[in-house]
């Protein structure tokens, strides 16, 4: 384990080095972090936030609270300073509401992005959403849609009864229409149902997340022929899991892309063993992003994926040293921001993913 951890620390640094010797002009960074429970210190009645308050369990306090916000600006930063340029988008998910966006955005280390926020309130339970970070000078908004997670309209045969459905309730998916270089994009940001030890078919509840996208991502294609599209998130599944490789139709080809598949360039790095967070000594990529087929085979001069390093991944996992536990227990693991309950503070349980678009 730790040799692998070592390889892939040191091609994600190769990749990074070569990205920014290409120096193309026209590079675009998309990228995806869990922020893993960025809250505000303030009681919000319709919230779940009481353990992030300052007499709450984890005493989340402005000291901590500040600390957070410099580490995940931090992250953005030497993100930037890797691959040359700032992220063009970069979804977020594990936030409270824009308010700590707002902090996040403003500190010093990445007030010169100019990042603007996309981000709806939702429904979820725990009070935390998911957002679009963006650059005004990349990417042009056009619209947005915060799209519910119903059970309606399925093709899936749900375990959980009717009742137990119409209680549940998880984060929006989020979608963003907008243009880079004059060209279509739509992008999905979404953070599916978590595991939960898959009991009372959770899986499900995670395919149905991965259907909802698609859906949604085939209407836009029909209203917008040609629209790129990106899917992203944590996905709290693998790559090779049903709800990304059979309800979102992500192929791990470029060749086996159809008009209504998605390339999912994760797929690689998981069966060379690379990871994104791990758990119980065994490494996932939930943080996934997956692109459709007008931006995984465009024709020559329009943007599309790119490919990076010596390997050619077209997926980017960033597991810089400062991000990443030097000893002890959770050696060459995450370093996050919790431990056993007590404020260790890291940066989150997940590595920040991103993939690189260009001409």
């Amino acid at each position: 384990m730790k040799r692998i951890i070592i390889i892939s620390a040191a091609l994600t640094l190769f990749c990074c080095a070569s990205f920014a010797q290409k120096k193309v002009e026209s590079a675009h960074v998309v990228g995806f972090y869990n922020l893993e429970n960025l809250f505000d210190i303030y009681d919000d009645p319709v919230k779940n936030d009481g353990e992030f308050l300052p007499d709450g369990a984890n005493r989340w306090t402005e000291v901590k609270y500040q600390k957070k916000i410099a580490n995940m600006a931090k992250v953005i930063r030497e993100m930037k300073n890797q691959n040359g340029r700032y992220h063009t988008l970069l979804g977020v998910s594990e936030i409270e509401n824009r308010l700590v966006l707002e902090d996040l955005v403003a500190d010093p280390q990445i007030a010169d992005a100019n990042y603007q926020i996309i981000h709806y309130d939702g429904p979820d339970r725990r009070g935390v959403d998911v957002a679009l970070l963006y650059r005004p000078d990349k990417f042009t908004y056009l619209d947005s849609e915060s799209i519910p997670y119903t059970f309606e309209g399925s093709s899936i045969d749900f375990i959980m009864s009717k009742e137990e459905q119409e209680y549940f309730r998880t984060r929006d998916v989020l979608m963003v229409h907008g243009l880079i270089e004059g060209e279509h994009f739509a992008i999905y940001v979404a953070h599916l149902p978590s595991r939960s030890g898959d009991k009372n078919g959770s899986n499900q509840l995670r395919d149905r997340g991965g259907e909802i996208m698609y859906d949604h991502a085939m209407m836009m294609q029909e209203k917008y022929p040609g629209i790129k599209i990106v899917c992203m998130g944590d996905m709290n599944d693998n790559p090779t899991d049903p709800s990304m490789a059979e309800y979102l139709h992500g192929k791990e080809n470029l060749s086996d892309v159809g008009e209504k598949d998605f390339y999912s360039p994760f797929i690689e790095m998981l069966k060379d063993g690379h990871g994104s967070l791990a758990y119980r000594g065994v490494w996932s990529i939930y943080d996934l992003l997956l692109v459709n087929n007008a931006l995984a085979n465009a024709p020559d001069g329009g943007l599309k994926i790119t490919p990076l390093g010596k390997k050619g991944y077209h997926g980017h996992i960033f597991r810089a040293k400062f991000l990443t536990n030097q000893k002890g227990q959770y050696k060459d693991t995450p370093f996050r921001t919790f431990s056993n309950g007590a404020f260790i503070g890291g940066y989150s349980d997940h590595y920040p993913t991103y993939i690189v678009i260009s001409k």
